[in-house]
């Protein structure tokens, strides 16, 4: 027996969908709660941090402090103000609560309460940290208040805050400054962040319960129940019984979206067909009237299709243009394009066998559901199974629709593209004219059920160009027969290969005008044109701070990697990064701080004009250059050779540009790198 293959129903596949959105929703909710109760926290203990620093700062006579600093020398003024600095720091249960007087260089210390072996000594002066404090040098060289400073160095995870003091004469005196600890702050996130996904949790349930639901009342059920009505009215407009159906009219769809403009537009077009059925055959006189209603058929037909130009103003990745002229009032060609999402574009261009109403009919339930199917995310191939699934379980009038499908992942320029029976699509690569690709054609949707697509991949690059059509415009014949031809089409095409969509479209009609003359328009003729301008990417800056011990060796290269990836490096480039990175992050963990630990930073720089990386090691340990001991000499054997100097001498080998530097109390060690993109 024949395994029956799984299918998904459209209830289902908008309950898939429905979950993925309420998670995504409940997880920007958990963030955005979670951000904005630890600002509130930060701002708790700064307002604290300031209140201390206030009041220590009432005990201190600004006028003093430089002659403090300038003789080095404290006196009973200076040791009363100590012990009442002591006491504020004790009382107020503060870390650190000490006395500075910031320079444009360096920060020199008037008083510090610490009474341990690291308390610092009257007149100490040394530079500003690396990061935020030498950020903020200016502006406490001037006095001026500054915002809070979090850091989580060698000192603990601190909250520092400045209290601006000026001489009576209004110069800038110093700061007090107070580090508090911020442990409490995690606990209380973490609790915090425990119950908010508790309570999101609970209402992302009852939310999706809900949803499903509605949708499944709201959106399947209705599209089922119209694609059977239409397939009713086309078999009885084909049988000659159209003016006695009331199919459309008898429903009652009361969605108030894209589903009940379907159902309107349905039931007006299904009145119109019949008031047109019975005027023709009551009078004659009457086919200006019927002449109108079906040009309101041919504007409402219209309106199904995407017709605002450009329809993606702010994406600048791409621009298309696309027409649909039908041969009578209304048509079975049709084109679409949507986003998926904001970086996938959809693409159909589609025909439905026969013309006037039933192939309008037809063309607009074939569009919803190609549409619909598209939208959950699924592949061009899929996509095309679904769709004929649909069609094929209530086609009983064997009509069927030929169809070109194409998904555009626009950050790489990948399109996934399948045909059912489709015309050739035609393609211009940069430097290059139009031509046709022959691709694999699938058998046209509604005419057999279980029929699988091949999909196949286009890599588009900045001035890519595609257009596609349906075979009204090859076909279109002049007075003596004779048809346009791809031939022909190719040459309009290529008579001004680089000119933008709308023009490239315009010059195809005007060929096709020039050559039919005076012909009628035997078939509907629409046409699509794509053009790919690349994705606009962003430079990659990010730092990673982390314990200098071998342990977090996975850490660096998970680190790293990540970022390569991102910034599109080739897998050969990756390996080669991570052999250097593992050297000098080894030799940092193991003799940098010995015998002691410290910290490295590193941090991970992408250039995209030149498609460069740069990654620079950072460490407060032991003053020590590598590039200045001499290569090894590799020519000679390992027992002849020297130890040490090869893990060097390869990083330099494997990099671009290998640099050193000692400034700021830190060792420098900077490597550049090629990212050797991924085509």
């Amino acid at each position: 027996m024949e395994k029956k293959k799984f299918r998904m129903s459209l209830s289902r596949k908008i309950a898939v969908l429905v979950t993925v959105f309420a998670l995504a929703l409940s997880a920007a909710l958990m963030s955005l709660s979670y951000f904005y109760y630890k600002n509130e926290m930060m701002e708790d203990y700064e307002e604290f941090a300031m209140k201390i620093a206030a009041v220590a700062a009432s005990q201190l006579d600004p006028d003093r402090i430089r002659g403090y600093l300038d003789s080095g020398e404290a006196d009973e003024e200076y040791e009363k103000a100590y012990h009442t600095l002591c006491q504020i720091r004790e009382n107020g249960g503060v870390e650190y609560l000490y006395v500075v007087k910031p320079e444009l260089e360096e920060v020199w210390y008037v008083l510090d309460t610490d009474q341990g072996e690291g308390a610092i000594p009257l007149g100490f002066h040394e530079p500003y940290y690396e990061g935020a404090f030498a950020e903020n040098a200016e502006k406490m060289a001037r006095g001026e208040r500054i915002a809070p400073i979090i850091s989580n160095e060698e000192y603990g995870w601190l909250m520092s805050v400045y209290y601006p003091m000026r001489t009576s004469a209004g110069e800038p005196a110093g700061y007090v400054g107070v580090d508090i600890l911020m442990n409490d702050v995690r606990d209380e996130l973490h609790t915090f962040a425990g119950q908010m996904i508790s309570l999101v949790l609970v209402l992302t349930t009852v939310f999706l319960v809900i949803m499903i639901i509605a949708s499944r009342k709201m959106i399947a059920d209705p599209i089922r129940r119209l694609s059977s009505a239409a397939g009713q009215l086309v078999e009885a407009e084909q049988s000659g019984e159209g003016a006695c159906t009331d199919i459309f009219s008898g429903m009652t769809v009361r969605s108030r979206d894209e589903i009940g403009d379907l159902y309107q537009s349905l039931s007006q077009m299904e009145t119109d067909m019949n008031a047109y059925i019975r005027d023709s055959l009551a009078a004659a006189a009457k086919n200006e009237r019927i002449s109108a209603e079906m040009s309101l058929a041919n504007r409402i037909q219209a309106a199904m299709l995407p017709h605002v130009f450009p329809p993606f103003p702010n994406r600048k990745e791409f621009s298309l243009y696309a027409t649909m002229d039908p041969a009578r009032e209304v048509g079975g060609d049709f084109y679409d394009f949507f986003l998926v999402d904001d970086d996938h574009l959809g693409l159909v261009m589609a025909d439905v066998s026969g013309k006037g109403v039933p192939a309008a009919l037809f063309m607009m339930i074939a569009k919803t559901i190609l549409q619909s199917c598209a939208m959950l995310g699924s592949s061009p191939g899929n996509i095309l199974l679904r769709t004929n699934e649909a069609l094929c379980s209530n086609n009983q009038v064997e009509m069927f629709v030929t169809a070109w499908v194409a998904i555009l992942e626009i950050s790489t320029g990948r399109l996934t593209a399948a045909s059912a029976g489709h015309e050739y699509p035609v393609l211009k690569h940069p430097g290059s004219g139009f031509e046709l690709l022959k691709d694999k054609h699938g058998l046209a949707l509604g005419c057999i059920e279980d029929v699988k697509y091949t999909e196949y991949e286009l890599q588009l690059e900045p001035g890519f160009r595609l257009f596609v059509y349906t075979d009204g415009v090859p076909e279109a014949t002049d007075a003596g027969n004779n048809m346009f031809g791809k031939e022909r089409m190719l040459s309009a095409l290529n008579e001004t290969p680089d000119a933008d969509p709308e023009q490239i479209l315009r010059q195809v009609r005007l060929a096709v005008d020039d050559f039919v003359k005076d012909a009628e328009q035997f078939d509907d003729m629409t046409m699509l044109c794509l053009e790919y301008n690349g994705a606009q990417t962003d430079p990659i800056r990010e730092e990673l701070i982390t314990e200098a011990s071998v342990d977090k060796l996975p850490e660096v290269l998970a680190f790293l990697e990540r970022n390569l990836d991102a910034a599109g490096c080739s897998g050969k480039v990756q390996m080669q990064v991570a052999v250097a990175a593992e050297e000098i992050f080894v030799n940092i963990a193991q003799y940098a701080y010995a015998p002691g630990t410290g910290d490295a930073v590193i941090r991970f720089e992408s250039d995209e004009a030149s498609e460069a990386a740069t990654i620079t090691f950072m460490d407060r340990g032991i003053p020590f250059n590598p590039l200045a001991k001499p290569d090894p000499d590799v020519t000679l054997s390992a027992d002849e050779r020297k130890i040490g100097g090869l893990g060097i001498f390869m990083t330099k080998k494997l990099m671009d540009d290998v640099a050193y530097d000692y400034t700021g109390g830190q060792n420098v060690l900077t490597l550049r790198k090629n990212l050797g993109k991924r085509s």
